[in-house]
């Protein structure tokens, strides 16, 4: 889907990223983490050329982005930044309708598309369509942005570090509904943080980045158990590597067959979840439901323990 090929931007004699090359699946979340002045946003905004690169090129299916205008490009890539970017002057809906009305999309289709947007986003369009930003708080305008990037159905989504500004509660229920969205629409999603939890909680596909050069890139379990570089292991953290192992899994991709007892848990839950549980209640196993109440399985607490020890 996104082909980076040996990036580099430099500013006279300093270079901010350093020919970094990656490959991004189509309908994946990558995330890209590293400590502040790493170029990490810089590397993002080359993808849309709201940076241009200085040598090395981006290839979005198939299609060197140098060969098209930078502003029609921008409109068919959707980017979400930290404190959402949305016109204080404009309502939500005028807002969300910012590119289809650049590319002329006629009123009717807008009007559907802002209403489906504000419906997925649990935001009632009679209610909010009409209101500015100031009248929401921080995680509906949080949503806002996000349907704004998405109101011109692109199949790429570019956000910088996008709940830096939400407090931590509205955080993990944003990148939830993320995870939702993206899963909905299938949508390609390059994120940058500096937050590794936040990387590992969201990515298919983590890529560590220091003084301009990415250190390591693969599945959030790669760089917890074989991290390739000092520095990446540093970074992932060594103290609770255990737990993180286990909050990448949930417990319906874990059941086990076998007789279920004790107390019951939502296959979406975590294994970091579940053991909490099981260690709260005293119980040596769980019972696994499905979404519609069935049982998927079980979980012991000596199954769980296994899995948090790296291979």
């Amino acid at each position: 889907m996104i082909e980076i090929e040996a990036l580099s931007k430099c500013y006279e004699s300093t270079t901010v990223v350093d020919r970094v090359s990656l490959s991004i699946a189509r309908g994946s979340i990558t995330v890209i983490v590293g400590t502040s002045g790493s170029g990490k946003s810089t590397l993002l905004r080359m993808i849309n050329r709201l940076v241009e690169p200085t040598s090395g090129r981006v290839i979005i299916d198939g299609i060197d982005t140098t060969t098209e205008a930078a502003h029609l490009l921008r409109r068919r890539i959707g980017y979400v930044i930290q404190g959402y970017g949305l016109f204080p002057h404009r309502t939500v809906a005028e807002n969300i309708a910012t590119v289809p009305r650049l590319l002329e999309w006629d009123a009717e289709r807008i009007k559907n598309r802002v209403d489906e947007l504000l419906r997925i986003f649990q935001l009632d369009p009679q209610e909010f369509a009409g209101k500015f930003p100031h009248q929401m708080s921080g995680g509906q305008q949080q949503r806002v942005g996000v349907a704004r990037a998405l109101a011109a159905e692109p199949t790429v989504l570019l956000m910088d570090e996008p709940f830096g500004a939400l407090d931590p509660i509205i955080r993990g229920r944003a990148q939830d509904d993320l995870k939702d969205i993206q899963r909905r629409f299938g949508t390609t999603i390059v994120l940058v943080t500096h937050d590794m939890d936040e990387a590992f909680r969201l990515a298919d596909q983590v890529a560590v980045m220091s003084a301009g050069k990415v250190l390591q890139c693969g599945p959030p379990e790669a760089l917890l158990t074989r991290p390739a570089d000092p520095f990446v292991s540093r970074l992932t953290g060594t103290a609770d590597r255990a737990m993180k192992l286990l909050a990448l899994t949930t417990a319906g991709e874990a059941a086990e067959p076998g007789a279920a007892g004790g107390p019951t848990v939502p296959a979406s839950a975590t294994l970091r979840e579940v053991l909490s549980d099981l260690v709260w209640d005293g119980a040596p196993q769980a019972t696994v439901l499905n979404p519609d109440g069935t049982t998927r399985g079980r979980l012991t607490l000596t199954g769980i323990l296994a899995r948090g020890k790296p291979s």
